[in-house]
């Protein structure tokens, strides 16, 4: 049985998501991932046991099932971990793909910082592309922490994002709205190629 990387994870990804959006969500989440927890390292917070680079293949493969399970959401994450029984896998890795879409599944309610993680950064990532989509150059490297925030008060604006979700980062993982975002939008801008923004 193959010990699970991130070479691995994207080979599953890619085997199972052939559209290119969903693909570079799973990438935003996978480096937004690995960059907050470069940030609680720096703040002397402890993470787990779980390497950077197992955080990062968490977004990868948190919705990789999504493009065959979208019309059955009750599937969603259980397809994955059924894929994940033909690997070696940390049972705390595990649980934050249990934890995921748990309003549906009710497998585990999120509990670690990695889990709160997650479940903070998976929307917040979708709503950042939202905004670079409404840019001129539909670039990131044209938005900043200021026109997200802006956004984020409209209503209207990605009406489909679920706000609530994001600022939870404020109780759960005691990072304010604003540093919130600036971690996640840099992070994604120095990917801005991988993203196709």
């Amino acid at each position: 049985m193959k010990m699970l990387d991130k070479e691995l994870a994207t080979e599953l990804l890619h085997k199972n998501m052939q559209n290119m959006n969903l693909r570079r969500h799973c990438y935003a989440v996978g480096k937004v991932l690995r960059a907050l927890r470069s940030y609680y390292v720096s703040q002397g917070v402890g993470v787990g046991s779980l390497s950077g680079e197992e955080w990062e293949i968490i977004g990868i493969l948190h919705d990789s099932d999504w493009e065959l399970t979208n019309n059955t959401p009750e599937k969603h994450t259980l397809m994955l971990l059924d894929w994940l029984k033909e690997y070696e896998v940390p049972e705390e890795l595990l649980d934050v793909f249990r934890s995921h879409n748990t309003k549906v599944t009710k497998l585990r309610d999120p509990q670690t910082l990695l889990e709160w993680t997650l479940e903070c950064a998976d929307e917040l990532t979708g709503f950042i592309v939202a905004v670079a989509l409404i840019r001129p150059s539909k670039k990131l490297s044209d938005v900043d922490v200021a026109s997200v925030l802006k956004k984020f008060k409209q209503k209207e604006f990605a009406r489909a994002v679920h706000r609530e979700q994001i600022i939870q980062c404020v109780e759960k993982l005691n990072i304010p709205v604003e540093k919130f975002v600036e971690i996640t939008l840099l992070a994604m801008q120095e990917e801005s190629d991988l993203l196709g923004l």
